[in-house]
């Protein structure tokens, strides 16, 4: 906060945005490039002492860091860095500039890394096994508190002295992307811009509880990610139990947005099941699965159920899910085991929250 009125982030502009900020101030668009490539790629530092930048875009950059209401390329406050004990995930909570806090997965693999953002502080769709869903819904972050959180990840791998790259985003942590829709997207355009962080549209992944709107609008502008939709239950009473947002957008509703998203794209959809032990997990729910999603070019995920404060149920067996698991391939349908990480700092699947900085109260959608 700067004379009590708080600083716009830089990272909320597009290259467009920036170019137009910066020529509305009087300065060449020129300019934009070489703060872009800055802003996104350089090491962290003082943008004001950097002497690629000529004199005048350098006293734009120091009247904006002094002045009420002017642009900053401030992050948000690490309240907390937390390694499990895999060694191979980070769960960073992050504080916002109004108070709130979200969480930040880091993860990981042979050569690369993977980041779980976080696009709503908190969720509406109330999810019975999910933390974030148990907790209620406060806001949608803006597009530059999701891109914020890649270029906080990169960072913290630079610091690490880690030469392994970032690689791969999944919209998979605290709350529904589709129900954030155009701060979403628009934080992805920024991320993907080859002029600066230039992660690829192919190793991004938005996850969806199943807001069959979002999935038609992706499909119909044709956007070039990833999508993974959450089923957990093959009719609409086991799903009603489990995701209530099903009462809003039934199976045959979602489905039917689905088929719509695969023909319009010719993607693959990647639907995601979570192992309930004595809820979805027989082989019988295997194999309305597989019927469910006949015709479909899909994959499934399962999901070994993670344990939340508000969800005493169990996971699956090992054998259980190797039993459903087979089944679903009898059919046709490939199907993979999510591997199981960070459980001992709660940053798996289902289980972000924020717990230390909550400040959430439920509110409207």
């Amino acid at each position: 906060m700067i004379d009590g009125s708080p600083q716009r982030s830089l990272f909320d502009l597009t290259f467009d945005g920036l170019e137009q900020a910066l020529t509305v101030a009087g300065l060449r668009p020129a300019h934009a490039r070489t703060f872009w490539r800055a802003l996104y790629r350089a090491a962290p530092g003082d943008l004001r002492a950097r002497r690629d930048f000529l004199p005048p875009l350098r006293r734009w950059i120091e009247e904006n860091a002094h002045v009420a209401g002017g642009w900053s390329a401030a992050l948000p406050e690490v309240a907390a860095d937390t390694r499990s004990s895999d060694g191979l995930t980070r769960k960073f909570l992050l504080r916002l500039a109004d108070g709130h806090a979200v969480e930040t997965v880091l993860m990981g693999y042979p050569g690369r890394f993977t980041a779980c953002l976080s696009t709503q502080v908190g969720c509406a769709m109330g999810c019975v096994f999910c933390a974030t869903g148990q907790a209620g819904f406060a806001r949608h972050l803006r597009a530059g508190e999701i891109v914020a959180q890649v270029v906080h990840a990169q960072r913290a791998l630079r610091a690490a002295g880690d030469d392994s790259a970032l690689r791969n985003l999944v919209l998979m942590g605290m709350g529904e992307p589709l129900h954030n829709y155009d701060a979403v997207l628009r934080a992805l355009a920024i991320v993907t811009d080859t002029r600066g962080l230039n992660l690829g549209p192919s190793r991004i992944t938005i996850s969806t509880v199943g807001v069959a709107p979002g999935i038609r609008r992706l499909a119909a502008e044709n956007q070039p990610f990833h999508l993974a939709v959450s089923l957990h239950g093959a009719s609409d009473e086991e799903r009603g139990a489990l995701v209530p947002v099903n009462h809003r957008w039934p199976l045959a509703e979602l489905l039917d947005a689905c088929r719509f998203y695969q023909q319009t794209t010719a993607r693959k959809i990647f639907f995601e099941w979570t192992l309930i032990a004595r809820a979805n997990d027989s082989p019988a729910h295997a194999r309305r699965l597989a019927a469910l999603l006949a015709g479909f070019d899909a994959h499934v995920n399962l999901i070994p159920l993670n344990a939340t404060v508000g969800f005493t149920a169990d996971a699956a067996s090992s054998a259980t899910t190797a039993e459903f698991q087979r089944i679903l391939r009898a059919a046709g349908l490939p199907s993979t085991v999510r591997q199981r990480r960070g459980l001992d700092v709660a940053a798996g699947c289902g289980q972000l929250r924020a717990e230390r900085d909550w400040r959430v109260t439920a509110a409207p959608a």
